[in-house]
């Protein structure tokens, strides 16, 4: 149960720069736990005494918890407390940290990481945080670093990886995590304030158990082909049921109050771009990472590597990484003064111009390392944007769970960046000497994908320019600073909920202070800064919008809101002489060929169906006697009247 209203709204908050350095070194140091063990794989079969395909699993293992607990740890930070949740996950991962300081066996390794993946989840729970308790104008900075923590913490991981091994052994990587991760798991705990903003309703566990088996097939599925071959029946089974199981999932979240992803958000327009963009901006990403690694490890006789040790090739990554933390204010900047939409456009363009400009210019290390540098820019600026384009198009109480989200979607990006030059450098390779290398051609093929992909999400972001969604209004961080959630359903009269309903909460001046989708139980969320007096606007695709003015206070029950009117698509149709046609057949069909709506004409030739969604139809109209016309129709208005007259019966 929350605290009250009151208690919370006096509870002392630290300073904006103490949050966001918090939230940013816990980031890092998530992302220092994952990515540290890499350099370290080909090694590993030796220490641990076992095979490469089984050392890989430590990879794995953490991919696939990663993807399994962001979606789950984000809605359960909106239903129970985001710092709750923030300890948590820095809890799991500091005993992840120490599991595997302590040993030498490849099962309880394999645990160890598993148990480290779940800190994926802290980067979207940390954006969640800073809605909630930065100023509105220090929100971009804060959410650009921490989008930037997990490119940094790579960047470090791969010197510091080598350093440490070095000179200690390679149990350090463990040992040294698992300290930072205590202290900042105190930090979290002293430092950060507890969010108010709570979603109610209960969680949705078949949902996240679904989901959890498709994204494991899936992620298994990409992470493995290689090994176990694309065309293998095991490969394509773990696709085939992870798909089929995210198939049967979707609907059914569709179904489920309180559902685990909320699909009505998801995927509207605005969320919907930003998403399919970041899988995009995921890719290319790790293609950045992967490819100029193999420029500079790859030895000089393949005929463009650099031949680079692993602690050198760590060290030139660090510019990389620094381009990362270096931009975040920029980035900022730019979202303050020309907005998210064209700084996320701009920095895609970077990546896809730098890309392909790489095909021609990757010859020597000035150019590998300015070239990664430059698309590690164009990354920063897509990551910093994307965060508020999101907490703009979606309702305060979701912040945590629409992050998460994206999070995940970025992740299988890069799962898919990791299996698409798996695939490739595995396909195209020559030989030098006694080493199999891959060639040049291949990793051209790869910067020309990677460009593809940046370009895609460059063009997905142009209509997000004229999408009202991402309003500045639209983002109420640190506006009002929300304290407590109300929650109340929507009914149509007969007391039946009504599960297209939005419901919007403004201050009785017009100001937007949150909103809210219906549940499959016409249930919704909104948070409110204080139990006031507010202006209630409620729509629902098919229903006349009702507007009221309410008293929203947590602590009493909020009155159902209940729409009476259905809109209409009537008319009246007539023969050529303008008599009415008694009973014909009326059929309204979507301009993409599905069936809507059938009914038949009273006695003076008039029809009357529920207004469909708006969107273009067409109207089709049998008499008894043959005659037969149609017409092409746009619903956008409240109710539309549409009239046709028939022509001469068909023979």
């Amino acid at each position: 149960m929350s605290a009250p209203a009151a208690s919370l709204e006096t509870r002392p908050r630290s300073s904006p720069a103490v949050v966001v350095a918090t939230l940013s070194l816990c980031g890092i140091v998530v992302s220092l736990q994952q990515t540290l063990l890499l350099p370290l794989l080909p090694l590993l079969p030796e220490y641990l005494d076992t095979t490469a395909d089984s050392a890989s699993w430590l990879v794995t293992a953490t991919l696939l918890t990663g993807a399994v607990a962001t979606p789950t740890i984000s809605r359960l930070a909106d239903m129970y407390g985001k710092r709750r949740m923030m300890a948590l996950t820095l809890a799991i991962t500091v005993l992840g940290s120490l599991l595997g300081a302590l040993s030498d066996a490849l099962p309880l390794l394999i645990g160890a990481r598993a148990l480290q993946g779940v800190g994926m989840a802290v980067v979207p729970v940390g954006i969640a945080i800073m809605r909630d308790e930065l100023p509105r104008e220090r929100v971009p900075l804060g959410v650009a670093l921490m989008s930037a923590t997990l490119a940094i913490g790579a960047g470090v991981g791969l010197p510091l990886s080598g350093l440490l091994v070095e000179h200690l052994d390679w149990h350090a990587i463990f040992w040294v995590t698992g300290l930072v991760g205590s202290a900042l798991l105190v930090a979290a705990l002293v430092l950060l304030p507890e969010s108010p903003v709570r979603t109610q309703g209960a969680f949705d566990v078949r949902g996240a158990v679904l989901l959890t088996t498709a994204l494991t097939a899936m992620l298994l599925a990409l992470s493995k082909g290689a090994q176990w071959g694309w065309g293998s029946p095991t490969t394509l089974g773990l696709a085939v049921v992870g798909l089929a199981v995210l198939a049967f999932w979707i609907p059914l979240e569709l179904r489920t109050p309180s559902p685990l992803v909320d699909i009505r958000v998801a995927r509207r327009p605005a969320v919907l771009l930003v998403n399919v963009a970041s899988v995009m901006a995921g890719f290319a990403m790790f293609i950045n990472m992967l490819l100029t690694t193999q420029f500079l490890q790859v030895p000089k006789e393949s005929g463009y590597g650099l031949g680079l040790d692993t602690l050198h090739t760590g060290l030139w990554m660090v510019p990389n990484a620094a381009a990362f933390g270096l931009m975040a204010p920029v980035s900022a900047w730019l979202i303050r003064r020309v907005g998210p939409q064209v700084t996320m456009i701009a920095g895609a363009a970077i990546m896809a111009v730098t890309y392909a400009a790489r095909v021609f210019l990757s010859e020597n290390l000035t150019q590998v390392v300015i070239g990664s540098v430059v698309v590690g820019v164009g990354t920063a600026m897509m990551y910093g944007a994307v965060p508020t384009l999101l907490m703009r198009a979606v309702p305060v109480t979701e912040t945590a769970s629409a992050n998460g989200l994206n999070v995940l979607l970025r992740a299988f990006g890069t799962s898919t960046a990791s299996a698409t030059t798996a695939a490739i450098t595995s396909a195209s390779v020559i030989t030098v000497g006694s080493q199999v290398l891959p060639s040049q051609s291949g990793l051209n093929t790869l910067l020309w994908l990677a460009a593809v992909a940046s370009l895609c999400a460059t063009l997905i972001g142009v209509p997000m320019l004229r999408m009202q969604d991402y309003a500045e209004e639209g983002d109420r961080s640190g506006a009002g600073r929300p304290v407590q959630v109300v929650r109340g359903q929507v009914l149509d009269a007969g007391a039946r909920p009504i599960r297209t309903a939005v419901v919007t909460v403004l201050t009785p001046e017009g100001e937007p202070v949150d909103w809210g989708q219906a549940d499959s139980d016409g249930w919704f969320n909104a948070a409110i800064p204080t139990a006031a007096d507010y202006l209630v606007v409620t729509t629902a695709d098919g229903w006349q919008p009702r507007s009221r003015m309410m008293h929203l206070d947590r602590e009493a029950p909020v009155p159902p809101i209940v729409l009476r009117d259905r809109l209409r698509l009537a008319g009246v149709v007539t023969d050529g002489e303008g008599a009415p046609v008694i009973d014909a057949l009326v059929v309204l069909t979507r301009h993409s060929g599905e069936a809507v709506a059938t009914i038949r004409t009273d006695h003076e030739g008039r029809y009357e169906i529920p207004r469909p969604p708006s969107g273009r139809y067409v109207l089709t109209v049998v008499s008894r006697d043959g005659a037969i016309g149609a017409r092409p129709i746009t619903v956008w208005e409240a109710a539309r009247d549409v009239d046709l007259v028939l022509g001469t019966p068909l023979a």
